[in-house]
């Protein structure tokens, strides 16, 4: 079946009920388009608003960005997840102004030498910035391409993936800034993963549809994993908080100690004493353990359990430099993964 270009029906409808209000589509400036691309991976736009806004608040240019401290970067992004998104974009921030004066780079090779910045990230910014015809891929792109011209098989495998950049190629038109923007809205609203609303979709008819092209595939089950979380406090209820590793889960943000038990399901926490005493050099009093919870990681699902302790006595481990006794007013001000920010704050 010869299917008519997607611009032909998308270019319509969205000039009709396009999400024209979101506020990065308010203007063309390059950094604010940048900063909406990036918080918007693997993140709803309702969630990434208020925080688009704080954001924007405190570091409004590529400058105020570059010069900003790192620790105000991630508790800014404190909540939003997917922490190297706010390391890499401090550290695009200082290359955008160190090597390319300001200015977001006008080719793509060389916005693709961002950290943390893809094809499609810099295509999107490029169209919508400086009037390109760049075609983007993401995640609801790649939805629209694969159904509407029924392809087959997993949407990542590498065939499909050079099939999908051709046809996205082949489909944007020279106004890609309102064709990358559309597509965009219709993947979020109508051709949704698990339960596309086609019966009111603007591409029904021509789209090979769900009926014909499979739908995408739900993600694979995540391994789980046990921890505990030491929250453990001060007569003057000071909590003691670490800072984790750049690299790696939680990365640059403050949390609990995080053990990781033998036996899970123990109620006796003679093992998580041991272990505080010879890497924090503290001395614990068991208080309370919370139930269990849940948090749910890019490759896996956390399952934690809180250990309420009282330090009987602290004194900060050479190797534990980054270890710390914070006050609640101090809380406030620190980079901290949500769940421990709902444990600590609530909220």
């Amino acid at each position: 079946m010869k299917r008519p270009p997607l611009a032909e029906l998308l270019l319509p409808w969205y000039a009709e009920a396009g999400r024209h209000h979101l506020p990065w589509r308010q203007n063309r400036d390059t950094y604010r388009l940048y900063l909406a691309e990036i918080m918007l991976q693997q993140t709803r736009v309702e969630t990434v608003q208020p925080y688009y806004q704080r954001f924007l608040a405190r570091f409004p240019t590529w400058q105020s960005l570059a010069a900003g401290d790192l620790d105000t970067v991630l508790a800014l992004w404190s909540g939003l997840g997917y922490y190297a998104r706010a390391r890499n974009a401090h550290a695009a921030a200082q290359r955008v102004v160190q090597v390319f004066g300001g200015e977001f780079p006008h080719a793509l090779e060389a916005a693709m030498t961002l950290p943390g910045v893809g094809r499609s990230t810099a295509a999107a910014v490029l169209a919508s910035a400086y009037g390109q015809r760049q075609a983007i891929l993401d995640a609801n792109a790649r939805r629209v391409l694969f159904r509407y011209h029924g392809l087959r098989g997993a949407p990542r495998d590498a065939a499909n993936e050079r099939r999908l950049w051709q046809l996205a190629e082949q489909e944007t038109p020279a106004q890609a800034h309102d064709y990358n923007q559309a597509i965009q809205d219709l993947g979020a609203l109508f051709c949704l993963s698990r339960r596309p609303r086609c019966a009111n979709c603007p591409l029904q008819g021509p789209c090979a549809g769900p009926e014909t092209a499979p739908a995408v595939a739900s993600p694979p089950v995540k391994p789980r994993r046990p921890a505990w979380f030491l929250f453990a406090r001060s007569d003057d209820d000071r909590v003691l908080l670490e800072q984790r590793p750049q690299r790696g889960i939680w990365g640059g943000l403050w949390a609990l100690p995080w053990f990781v038990p033998a036996d899970p399901a123990a109620e006796d926490f003679t093992a998580l004493q041991q272990w505080a005493e010879g890497e924090y050099a503290v001395h614990l009093e068991i208080a309370a353990a919370q139930p269990w919870r849940q948090h749910v990681f890019t490759h896996f699902q956390l399952d934690y359990r809180v250990i309420e302790a009282r330090l009987q006595a602290f004194g900060i481990a050479e190797t534990r430099s980054k270890t710390s006794l914070f006050s609640t007013d101090q809380l406030a001000t620190l980079a901290l993964p949500s769940p421990l920010r709902r444990l600590l704050l609530g909220h």
